[in-house]
């Protein structure tokens, strides 16, 4: 038996870091155990975020989106002499030296913070004590005062397409691409599913999205998701819903026949490279002992109270391995919450305001109740709607797509959703979440003064627009 730690936890992803950075703040004897290693043996650290997922993803749409504007630099008055090209090669190689120092980063805050790393793959047993076996098949047990399961969680596979290198492709092995395909396939017209198409449509591919769902992102606000389908049609994205992948056929090695059934019955395409992004889930394989306690649902995700709390006292779950949105910011506030909570403070999420975020472009971001759960409520709203084409400073910025759209409760008048289509959502949005925290009413926004000219005056504008009020378009209601 080796050192007791205050605190184990069992992930070093984008919770599982953050709740033992914060552990070790607090004073407590903090262990972190991680099983991701590289060609080299050393702990691949950030977890799925930081390695083939946030972090890699945006890397390339940012690529990818420079690469648009140098193509249309001539909308400024910009004259670019010959063809501007992109090296992929080069685009890659960038996405891994980002990732590499943001891994190196997580690393050294282990260090500076006093985090102890251990590698291998951990499992929890009965009474705390946690099993952490290294890729040569050594083992260590290490007991616990608290144990913290951030396991994150793994792509979906589906049988109709079985992963095959180089053709047939999960999130990861979408990332590395080193050359633009003539035409791509994806399974999925969620995350990333649309993330990697744009990447790719933007450099030239014929991408087809297949979505077995009949409704386009369903999960967003109605006019978000149209408004969206609009602007993706444009940019040539090829979106098919109610799109059932049937099966896949490898042609000579080189391509890939995609069947499937819609509405006019079975169809197939051909294409070069296929994406299955069709969603994941928890990581809690082998991850609990049959005596640990602690208790699975029947899709595998670990059962945990509003605090993330286990049926075990002592032991914690957080990110994706829990309810909730499988999301890297959800996942970090849950681990400074439960860090907090080991500590002896009060704390707690608003899980009623955490922001969801598409990176294409315009990027689709949102916070709060959609107007569709909200009327199924019979909650009384009021909606205000800004569009960004007649903000001056996305004309400005030739970036006039999507709007601002605003519901409050029109009796109390609290803001209840914000939903952003717009070529900097992902930032606004973090506004909305800021007054939505603090109960904000539409009149405080009404009331707040937004600096001039930016792209934040449509936030203003919107709640101006939910009583008729709004200043730079015609309005329906009279004071």
């Amino acid at each position: 038996m080796s050192d007791k730690f205050d605190v184990i936890v069992i992930g070093a992803g984008p919770g599982g870091y953050v709740a033992a950075i914060r552990a070790a703040q607090l004073g407590l004897k903090t262990a972190c155990v991680e099983k991701w290693v590289d060609d080299k043996g050393g702990a691949v650290l950030g977890g799925t975020c930081l390695n083939v997922g946030c972090i890699p993803s945006k890397a390339l749409l940012e690529s990818t989106h420079q690469f648009h504007n140098a193509q249309h630099a001539d909308v400024h008055g910009i004259q670019v002499s010959g063809d501007v090209t992109m090296d992929v090669k080069a685009m890659v190689a960038r996405k891994d030296k980002i990732v590499g120092n943001l891994t190196m980063g997580v690393a050294g805050l282990f260090k500076a913070n006093g985090v102890t790393l251990l590698q291998g793959a951990g499992k929890l047993h009965g009474g705390k004590k946690v099993e952490v076996t290294a890729a040569d098949g050594t083992s260590n047990t290490y007991d616990a005062e608290n144990v913290i399961l951030a396991s994150g969680s793994i792509p979906v596979e589906i049988p109709p397409a079985p992963l095959t290198e180089g053709l047939i492709l999960d999130n990861e092995g979408a990332l590395n691409i080193n050359e633009t395909p003539k035409r791509l396939g994806v399974i999925g017209a969620g995350v990333i599913g649309l993330e990697m198409g744009s990447v790719w449509a933007r450099l030239g591919t014929e991408v087809t999205v297949l979505e077995a769902m009949d409704d386009f992102l369903p999960a967003a606000d109605k006019d978000v998701a149209k408004e969206a389908a609009k602007i993706f049609k444009k940019q040539k994205l090829d979106i098919k819903v109610g799109a059932r992948c049937t099966g896949t056929e490898i042609i000579d090695g080189k391509e890939v026949k995609v069947k499937y059934t819609d509405a006019k019955g079975d169809q197939e395409i051909v294409v070069d490279k296929l994406i299955v992004a069709v969603g994941r889930k928890p990581q809690t394989q082998g991850l609990l002992a049959d005596d640990s306690g602690v208790s699975l649902d029947e899709r595998g995700f670990i059962f945990v109270n509003e605090q993330c709390q286990t049926g075990v006292p002592g032991v914690y779950a957080i990110g994706d391995s829990v309810r909730g949105p499988m999301l890297a910011h959800k996942a970090s506030e849950e681990g400074i919450m439960v860090a907090d909570i080991v500590a002896g403070h009060h704390a707690q999420i608003n899980y009623d305001v955490i922001p969801s975020i598409i990176y294409t472009h315009p990027e689709l971001a949102w916070v709060g109740k959609t107007e569709q759960e909200l009327k199924a409520e019979g909650v009384k709203i009021k909606v205000g709607k800004f569009p960004f084409a007649a903000n001056g400073r996305a004309m400005a910025a030739n970036d006039t797509d999507g709007f601002v759209k605003l519901i409050a409760c029109e009796e109390t008048d609290r803001v209840l959703g914000v939903h952003i289509v717009g070529g900097i959502a992902s930032e606004l949005i973090g506004q909305a979440a800021i007054a939505m925290e603090f109960c904000s009413s539409a009149e405080d926004l009404q009331m707040t003064v937004f600096a001039h000219p930016t792209v934040s005056e449509a936030i203003h504008e919107a709640a101006l627009a939910a009583d008729g009020h709004a200043i730079h378009m015609a309005n329906r209601k009279k004071r």
